[in-house]
């Protein structure tokens, strides 16, 4: 049998219950990690283990994978979770997925303080905790590892209603080049990804008419899937990356291209 991309390692994803973070879990368990799903929703990241990593392993069995109930803004949270993997596992992870995330859209004049700050809580300050927390677990314990933190392309370009999504997700692609400077001695590598329109649940919120309008920005003129953006994860996990640290890599199917392309054409006539 010919040996997965991870084979032995552990793997740690947040937002494992849902969406990006549960095709994660899927493709890294196919290529041999252990998964350990991490979700604020325990039964969702249950759900994940037993119907995602199962089946990528072609068993009903979910064997050394586990599910974890884990709120990544709560540092004692993190903590809590340390101290268990270190009891069960004995090692700490070396694949770091943060992919937990959360949308509390308005427009920026309405939007109250509260929603700004779990948007940033969350997204921005709950990767920092996570990555911080493991990779110096990974540093004390002397072992290699990749970080990959999940971004979005909206942090790079902005969009209307979503200035503390915006705000939150360009933190992550500067705190993970900061981040990569810092750790590279350690031989930690962290990347960034900055997904463009995928179809996850996050999407399904949005009116139709948007999403029409949204996918004639799209030359492949379809949505992405969950599971394109774990490869691209399972890439950044893999020693096929092994020389590639600090990057932001962005699967949004020449989106922006397209959109820019577009204003060039109604400026000229």
């Amino acid at each position: 049998m010919v040996a997965g991309l991870v084979s032995g390692r552990l793997a740690l994803v947040t937002g494992a219950g849902a969406g990006i973070g549960r095709a994660a879990c899927q493709v890294l368990s196919r290529e041999g990690a252990t998964v350990i799903a991490a979700d604020r929703n325990y039964d969702a990241a249950l759900e994940t283990i037993k119907t995602h990593t199962a089946l990528a392993c072609g068993s009903n069995d979910k064997g050394d994978h586990c599910a974890v109930e884990l709120d990544v803004s709560d540092s004692k949270s993190i903590k809590s979770l340390l101290q268990k993997i270190q009891e069960q596992y004995k090692e700490p992870p070396r694949i770091i997925v943060n992919s937990a995330g959360v949308t509390r859209d308005n427009w920026m004049l309405k939007m109250s303080e509260e929603d700004y700050d779990h948007v940033l809580n969350v997204n921005l300050k709950g990767s920092f905790l996570v990555m911080q927390s493991f990779a110096r677990m990974m540093s004390e314990a002397a072992v290699s590892g990749s970080i990959i933190n999940i971004s979005s392309i909206i942090g790079k370009y902005g969009n209307i209603g979503q200035a503390n999504y915006a705000a939150s997700k360009a933190g992550v692609v500067a705190m993970t080049k900061s981040a990569a400077k810092e750790l590279g001695k350690f031989n930690i590598r962290v990347n960034a990804i900055l997904p463009g329109v995928i179809d996850t649940q996050m999407i399904k919120t949005v009116p139709d008419k948007v999403k029409e309008s949204m996918l004639k920005m799209v030359p492949l003129g379809r949505l992405g899937s969950p599971t394109e953006v774990a490869e691209v994860i399972m890439f950044l996990s893999s020693d096929k990356s092994s020389f590639i640290t600090g990057a932001a890599i962005d699967p949004k199917s020449g989106r922006v291209i397209l959109f820019k392309r577009e204003k060039n054409i109604s400026t000229e006539s």
